[in-house]
């Protein structure tokens, strides 16, 4: 890193915390990320990576601990990939994200956010209905952070107890001849009642003996598509939130205030969203590009007596750019990536009354808003739904109108 590298042990003072874990600090000039600390924190740490201007650090010792530290209840914290913040308090998490994502909006965006934002949230634990495993050596678990090196695991603290359960037995299991030595990572998805069991990486297809074994092993284990809670059929390719604490909650959030006779769901999923919108609007479409997450929308519309819902396989883009008729309200919960380009300058040029984003990433949230209020919205209701406690994850709702 130029001519003067950073010793390889140094001591910081942490000034905050940003989006993705890291918190930071500065030394000569530079920025320095390191993860697992807390505003305030005095730290040893040693460099990692280097390139102009910012150097990747772990803390070595907190010299100085904050007041907000607390012991961490996994065995596997800061080994693990998955969690980033088990060293906080849970109020405190929260208050962190809400600065994060004011900061996000202001950086990225230019944007001014409301001066209250409110918080949702629910059970810090044992609230993951879904988890991706890895498979490796004769062990099963998470990528430890920023790698691809496993760290192995008996339980995990924020999945369900049901899929702890599974955890156990897939843990017996993987010493027994039977296990298939090349399957590389799976999925584990359930609602406390059933389990959803799907293979994803293997080095070779997977004989049918092996899932009859474990539904011998598993109680609860479905073939298909696991009905979730009787509400939603979600297939093993379909999309559905992982937090079986705050669904409903985050449906009324993203819904508050919504009127009007049509209603427009993007990347509608299995139906989160759109069966809500079908009690709401005489006329509802749903959008949604995969054809599994197609077929268990028609069915869960079906079920629960939707008829007003109207699932359109196609890209979100594509749709909009056909659409002829502008509708009141548009509900819309993209992925990681965000809204993107083409779908905010075809919103802005057919100005629905009423637009909700259930948004997972700031920082695409930022991008997207921007773009929706030069074109004329105002922010209404800014909310943070704390859909995953212990993690960096923000997840935001917010309801913009015209």
């Amino acid at each position: 890193m130029g001519v003067n590298p950073i010793v390889s042990n140094f001591e910081v003072t942490v000034e905050k915390l940003i989006y993705g874990g890291d918190g930071l600090a500065r030394l000569d000039g530079r920025v320095i990320f390191a993860p697992y600390v807390l505003p305030g924190e005095r730290i040893r740490a040693q460099a990692e990576r280097e390139k102009p201007g910012l150097v990747r650090a772990r803390a070595l010792e907190v010299l100085a601990p904050a007041a907000e530290r607390v012991a961490a209840p996994c065995p596997y914290f800061a080994r693990c990939g998955g969690c980033h913040y088990q060293h906080a308090g849970y109020e405190y998490q929260l208050a962190a994200k809400r600065t994060i994502l004011v900061e996000e909006l202001r950086r990225l965006g230019k944007i001014e956010p409301p001066e209250e934002i409110p918080i949702v949230s629910g059970e810090p634990w044992g609230y993951r209905n879904r988890a991706q495993l890895h498979v490796d050596r004769g062990r099963i678990g998470y990528w430890e952070s920023r790698s691809h090196k496993l760290c192995g695991i008996e339980s995990c603290p924020i999945a369900s107890p049901k899929l702890n359960e599974v955890i156990a037995t897939l843990n017996r299991m993987l010493h027994d001849p039977r296990w298939p030595r090349f399957i590389r990572s799976l999925e584990i998805f359930t609602d406390e009642r059933q389990m959803q069991l799907n293979i994803l990486e293997t080095d070779r297809p997977v004989a049918r003996r092996f899932f009859d074994w474990c539904a011998e092993s598993i109680p609860g284990l479905v073939g298909g598509p696991l009905d979730y809670h009787d509400r939603f059929r979600v297939s093993s390719k379909s999309f559905f939130q992982v937090n079986r604490y705050l669904l409903d909650r985050l449906v009324e959030t993203a819904l508050a205030g919504a009127e009007g006779e049509t209603a427009l769901d993007l990347y509608a999923g299995a139906g989160l969203f759109s069966l809500a919108l079908g009690g709401k609007f005489h006329e509802v479409t749903a959008v949604e590009s995969g054809s599994a997450a197609v077929r268990d929308l028609e069915f869960n519309a079906g079920r629960a007596g939707l008829a007003n819902v109207r699932a359109e396989q196609r890209m979100a883009e594509e749709y909009l750019a056909s659409l002829e008729h502008v509708p009141d309200f548009v509900l819309a919960d993209p992925p990681r990536a965000g809204l993107g380009k083409a779908v905010v300058r075809k919103l802005s040029e057919l100005q629905p009354r009423q637009i909700a984003i259930v948004s997972c990433d700031p920082a695409t949230l930022a991008r997207d808003l921007a773009a929706l209020l030069a074109a004329g919205y105002r922010i209404e209701q800014m909310t943070l739904v704390d859909l995953f406690p212990q993690t960096f994850h923000v997840e935001t709702v917010v309801r913009l109108g015209r």
